[in-house]
């Protein structure tokens, strides 16, 4: 990953704030106006400054005839319907393993539950991301055929092919995590192939030689058959992590014909004959280069095997989404990594974090929000030498205790409501108050607000003909949840 981040916001999220607003409600209209059997209310607030971080907070919603009130109106529309979400998350690099795994088993075993559980405070995170061998955020670096340096140093039946290295922590913390939430999605990323594969013979930079194409595309489907024999079930796959930077380690160029022609002469084909469901998805990179997904998408040979593109907001705008969706509605789209720069600034990453990704990622058409690293020490390890991210911050920290970080509550606001299998649905945007809203499988809604304002800011949400008044206090997120019908 890119250890800088843009600025830049996306035209369907810019001018956002710090403060945003969920309201989850369902319900039929009484004869008094107002909807009727409303059996629970829930509102759940994060303000930016810190004084208060995602705590259910006294409060409700009343949906009554009244129109054209004189504030912002967001109406929402259920009959217009745009992506399914197949959820929210984080990465489960090495390193976050590690760090889980050292803690004692009850105190593990809680933090798991409260990640992945949607029970009492738990935020109920449903996608993970984890690295196909090494990521930068790796104690060390490693593959799954590691050979000694040197001329004549190959394996092109795979000989030595082992998921060993991720028997130690990764595995054993998904087994865990699965016991929990069952569902949950994975997505594979590899940081580069192994480096006897390559043209430099290091696992940092260079590119797949020609000559192992075919051993790399067996080399992939080796890791889903393995991990499923764990009993893991890895949903998707990205071909490459950031294939325009070599300057993590590890780290693997791949141009656009590259992965174009890797995919159709050798890795599509050889997952549909080994019969594998996991999806394929190219590019796995920032938002200011999409001729790169825009060219492959373009070759109907490799096209067939391609479920969508994914995306990091390291570079370019968060709208380039919508621009390779337009252009290929048929494909879908993933946002699949962000950091949070340590010492992070709680405010100012939050704000970021909210408008970009959990209400620009989603309002772009991203089936998936994934934050970066799931957790780091206090001095942002475990990482690779020469080419590890130094100062990503985790969701959580683990030290002397747990602290839980920007990315943690950004998701929090999210994934602990929307749920898998929840589409997204019409809200129109209002100034100064960009939003997203979401249909989940129980019928409730939910809307997600940004206000921009520091000061508490008071609007109307209209949906099925009925309209309630909100107040939500400036630089804030918040949830208000509804239940009943």
């Amino acid at each position: 990953m890119k250890l800088w981040k843009s600025a830049s916001f996306g035209v369907l999220t810019r001018g956002l704030c710090a403060a945003a607003l969920m309201v989850i409600f369902a319900g039929s209209a009484s004869k008094n106006g107002v909807l009727k059997n409303t059996t629970r209310s829930e509102f759940w607030l994060t303000k930016a400054d810190g004084s208060v971080l995602f705590q259910k907070q006294p409060g409700s919603l009343r949906f009554k005839t009244e129109n054209n009130l004189p504030i912002p109106t967001i109406t929402i529309d259920p009959a217009v319907s745009y992506q399914e979400m197949d959820g929210f998350g984080c990465t489960l690099t090495g390193g976050s393993a590690q760090l889980i795994q050292s803690l004692p088993r009850t105190e593990r075993a809680a933090l798991l539950r409260e990640l992945f559980s949607t029970d009492g405070n738990a935020i109920g995170i449903s996608y993970l991301r984890i690295s196909i061998g090494a990521s930068d955020l790796d104690e060390r670096i490693f593959s799954y055929d590691d050979l000694p340096s040197g001329p004549g140093q190959e394996d092109p039946a795979l000989a030595n092919f082992s998921i060993t290295p991720d028997k130690k922590a990764l595995i054993p913390v998904l087994k865990q995590i699965l016991s929990i939430n069952p569902g949950l999605k994975l997505l594979g990323s590899p940081w580069s192939a192994p480096a006897w594969m390559k043209t430099t013979g290091s696992p940092k930079g260079g590119y797949l030689k020609p000559e192992y194409y075919d051993v790399y595309a067996q080399y992939l489907v080796k890791y889903v058959k393995a991990m499923r024999t764990e009993g893991i079930s890895i949903d998707a796959v990205t071909i490459q992590n950031e294939p325009r930077s070599q300057q993590n380690n590890p780290s693997m160029l791949m141009t656009a014909e590259e992965q174009g022609l890797f995919i159709k002469g050798h890795l599509g084909p050889a997952f549909r004959r080994n019969g594998l469901k996991t999806k394929l998805i190219i590019y796995d990179h920032n938002c200011d280069t999409i001729e790169y997904p825009l060219s492959i998408l373009a070759d109907t040979e490799a096209s067939r095997y391609i479920d969508g593109s994914a995306f990091h907001l390291y570079g370019g705008d968060i709208a380039a989404l919508s621009l390779v969706h337009d252009a290929y509605p048929g494909k879908n789209i993933y946002f699949t990594e962000q950091w949070v720069s340590g010492p992070s600034n709680f405010p100012g990453d939050f704000k970021w974090h909210i408008t970009n990704l959990i209400i620009g990622a989603a309002r772009n058409w991203s089936r998936v929000v994934l934050e970066w690293n799931l957790a780091s020490d206090p001095e942002y390890r475990p990482h690779t030498d020469e080419g590890g991210c130094v100062n990503c911050q985790g969701a959580v920290t683990i030290g002397e205790g747990i602290r839980r970080d920007v990315a943690y509550y950004a998701l929090a606001h999210v994934s602990k409501f929307v749920r898998p299998g929840s589409t997204r649905i019409s809200s129109d945007l209002q100034p100064s108050l960009p939003n997203v809203a979401f249909k989940t499988p129980s019928g409730s809604v939910v809307l997600i607000v940004a206000n921009e304002a520091a000061t508490t800011t008071e609007f109307a949400i209209k949906y099925q003909g009925k309209t309630a008044t909100a107040s939500l206090p400036g630089n804030s997120a918040g949830t208000y949840v509804i239940t009943g019908r």
